[in-house]
C-alpha cells in the first residue's frame, strides 16, 4: 500500500496535545501540502493563517468556545499549540470545497510528519464576527473570505485512536 493510502487509513483526530511547539520546518511542510490541494479550475481559493502566537491562539480558542456555548475556560483546541485557520475566497464558486480540500491535505501531511491534528469547526462564525473581521484586518487579509475550518496541530499527549470499522453500503457500482 502506498504511503498516501496508509496515511488516509491511519490518520485520526487528536483531542489532547502536548504544549511542545512544532518546528518551523515541519510546519512549513504541512502548510505547503495545504497550498497544493486540488481546487476548482485551479483558482486556489484557500488561504491559510498560521497561528503560533500564544496570545492570538488563546483568543481564537475563546471565540470558538463562546460560539459553541461552552463553559468559560473550555479550550476547543484541546491544548494544541498551533492553529492553521483556513479561509476561502467567496468570489470563487467552489470555495467551500476548495477550502475543505486544503483542510484534508493539512491533516494528512501532519499525520505523515508525526504531528497530530483535528478539524475544529465554527471558523465561519468566528470570522463573520466583528472581532474576527478585525483580526483579519490586523493581519492584512483583504477580500471576502469565509472561515472553512481551524486545523489544530501538535504532538499527541494520548494514545493514537484506532479507526472505527467502515460501515457497509456506501459504494454503488454502475458498470
Amino acid at each position: 500500500m502506498s504511503d498516501a493510502m496508509t496515511a488516509m487509513r491511519e490518520r485520526r483526530s487528536i483531542r489532547k496535545y502536548k504544549s511542545d511547539m512544532i518546528p518551523r520546518e515541519t510546519l512549513d511542510q504541512i502548510i505547503e501540502a495545504g497550498l497544493y490541494a486540488a481546487s476548482g479550475r485551479n483558482k486556489q481559493a484557500g488561504l491559510i493563517i498560521a497561528v503560533t502566537n500564544r496570545e492570538l491562539r488563546d483568543r481564537l480558542s475563546r471565540m470558538n468556545a463562546e460560539i459553541m456555548g461552552a463553559p468559560e475556560g473550555t479550550d476547543p483546541f484541546y491544548g494544541a499549540p498551533v492553529v492553521l485557520v483556513v479561509l476561502a475566497d467567496r468570489e470563487v464558486g467552489t470555495y467551500v470545497y476548495d477550502g475543505s480540500l486544503v483542510m484534508g491535505n493539512l491533516m494528512l501531511a501532519a499525520h505523515e510528519l508525526g504531528v497530530g491534528s483535528c478539524w475544529i469547526h465554527r471558523a465561519n462564525q468566528m470570522f463573520e464576527s466583528e472581532e474576527g473581521q478585525q483580526i483579519l484586518r490586523d493581519l492584512g487579509v483583504e477580500g471576502d473570505y469565509e472561515g472553512i475550518g481551524n486545523c489544530v496541530l501538535g504532538y499527541a499527549d494520548c494514545d493514537l485512536p484506532s479507526a472505527a470499522p467502515r460501515r457497509g453500503g456506501n459504494v454503488f457500482y454502475a458498470e
